[in-house]
């Protein structure tokens, strides 16, 4: 059953699945603070999310080449592990979003294949050169987006030390807008390909057993269809979780949304160029704690940054728990 073409598409159907949960998880992420600095209304936000993230979805393989065929090797695992991958990330993201946490699907489905891999093939399937790379975005993510958003803030409140609260405002309105735009776009460069490397990997374990490594690539149809499965689940945006970063982390005004947006997206967009799979949601939710921080410390409320940090962490190991043991349950 399992290495038959009816489970080819059953397993595409999941990757999709997991690529609406990432556009409906993932993509508010994109648009928190400009909705509540209250400079987008949120629907206008989700539609701009929506065009933006579909543009970056369209701009690069780079991530989807590092996620399908860096994390473990294809000459060895079966569709069972592209399945049971994508799965875990529906099950965790989905609880994780219905208690208003932002988690990081990017860290869900490397550890997700990883735990399938290791269920399918044994710890030898895992691959160093991949890893190395999802640990260096797990560093840039959090130092880029944290001391990227401090320093820009910080010049930004030097550079505007002698003017109105409401000059400052109508000045950054309008850039927000510009920065939120980036932000959603720099999304769609980094989430939009994991489902794309992930869909590319189930067809070259398909159609090249044995032989997998040698012949992936990411044909132009599943850029297309997993760019506008996320493009149009964004649509159906997770609202807890713009309420819990864009509002209840730290007090945003326009000026700090469009410090924390630059900084993440530039973070983001040059990391995804050299294939690394950066989480969006660590880069934005360090980059909201790096402005909030050039206030004073306790103007970034910690509890909350606990809360959203712990979800981080506890994605790992519940990815990669959910993925060796769908893996191992599937016959």
């Amino acid at each position: 059953m399992t290495d038959s073409f009816a489970f080819l598409v059953i397993t595409l159907i999941i990757v999709l699945a997991f690529e609406a949960v990432n556009g409906w998880t993932d993509a508010p992420n994109a648009i928190a603070t400009v909705v509540s600095t209250r400079v987008l209304k949120p629907s206008t936000a989700v539609a701009m999310a929506v065009f933006f993230n579909l543009l970056g979805a369209l701009s690069g393989t780079a991530v989807a080449t590092t996620i399908g065929k860096g994390i473990v090797d294809l000459n060895v695992v079966n569709l069972e592990t592209v399945a049971a991958a994508a799965l875990s990330v529906v099950i965790w993201s989905s609880l994780a979003a219905y208690f208003g946490l932002p988690t990081s699907e990017s860290h869900g489905i490397v550890a997700g294949i990883a735990g399938a891999g290791v269920a399918v093939g044994g710890r030898d399937v895992l691959l160093l050169s991949g890893w190395e790379k999802v640990f260096t975005g797990l560093g840039v993510a959090v130092v880029g987006g944290f001391v990227g958003a401090f320093l820009l803030m910080f010049a930004l409140l030097w550079a505007l030390r002698r003017a109105s609260p409401a000059l400052t405002y109508r000045l950054f309105s309008p850039l927000q807008l510009c920065s939120a735009a980036f932000m959603a776009w720099s999304h769609g460069t980094a989430d939009g390909q994991k489902a794309m490397g992930v869909m590319a990997m189930a067809l070259a374990i398909y159609y090249h057993p044995g032989e997998a490594v040698g012949n992936f690539h990411v044909p132009l149809w599943v850029i297309l269809l997993a760019a506008s499965t996320m493009a149009v689940s964004t649509a159906f945006g997770g609202w807890r979780i713009i309420k819990t970063l864009g509002m209840r982390l730290t007090h945003l005004e326009p000026v700090h949304g469009f410090a924390a947006e630059t900084a993440a997206a530039m973070t983001i967009t040059v990391s995804s160029r050299f294939g690394i799979p950066l989480s969006t949601t660590h880069t934005i939710g360090s980059a909201i704690m790096g402005v909030g921080a050039t206030r004073r410390l306790s103007a970034v409320r910690w509890g909350v940054a606990q809360n959203i940090v712990m979800a981080w962490i506890l994605t790992f190991p519940i990815c990669f728990g959910l993925g060796w043991l769908i893996a191992w349950l599937l016959p």
